[in-house]
């Protein structure tokens, strides 16, 4: 059931996709009105890394049937927490994001947005060749803030340069274009042009 908060007077800011891809990388620091949404996006993407962990170890040649119902298990859990998390951004939205009565109703929830964007993410990121086992080393801009340091990415014998590159060029596309439609949302959603379902 999709709600109308035309009435609801707050004027929440919705995350910008730098600011959502930069929680999908690092815990968030600052005190900020969208904390909530920007600690589920970042667990989210906790989530989607050890889902695809689970299913490699399922899917492992040595994988036993006991191997196999175990990683069911983790994946059932996993999923579970991913809808908790959902929820908790879709519930952020509902109290703290106005809609305009006679809006469009758009097809998915923020937190499916988040969610699909999270997925991504992870699926990117590996196509690079980085986990999250890899270390992160911080440092600090002119400004304060902390920054990551690029891992150099190692390409082996096996793996030849233009397979990874073109790989990861096409998920980061992805990504891209999921980042670009999310900013259309928020921007149609500030504008009162649509409005976020929340069931």
């Amino acid at each position: 059931m999709a709600f109308d908060y035309s009435g609801a007077g707050f004027g929440a800011e919705l995350p910008s996709p730098s600011t959502l891809l930069r929680a999908f990388r690092e815990p968030v620091g600052s005190d900020r009105r969208d904390r909530d949404i920007l600690e589920s996006a970042h667990e989210l993407v906790r989530c989607h890394e050890e889902r695809q962990r689970a299913l490699e170890a399922a899917h492992a040649a040595e994988a036993t049937p006991d191997d196999v119902a175990d990683c069911s298990h983790r994946l059932d859990r996993i999923d579970e927490r991913r809808a908790e998390l959902v929820a908790r951004i879709d519930e952020w939205v509902a109290v703290n994001i106005p809609h305009r009565a006679g809006a469009s109703l758009h097809t998915e929830t923020l937190g499916a947005v988040i969610d699909r964007m999270a997925a991504k993410w992870v699926v990117a990121q590996r196509a690079l060749g980085t986990t999250e086992d890899e270390p992160v080393r911080p440092s600090k801009a002119a400004d304060g803030r902390g920054r990551r340091h690029a891992v150099a990415h190692r390409i082996s014998e096996d793996r030849p340069r233009r397979g990874v590159d073109t790989e990861a060029h096409l998920q980061w596309y992805r990504l891209a274009e999921l980042a670009d439609g999310y900013k259309d949302l928020i921007t149609e959603v500030a504008q009162h042009r649509r409005r976020l379902p929340t069931w």
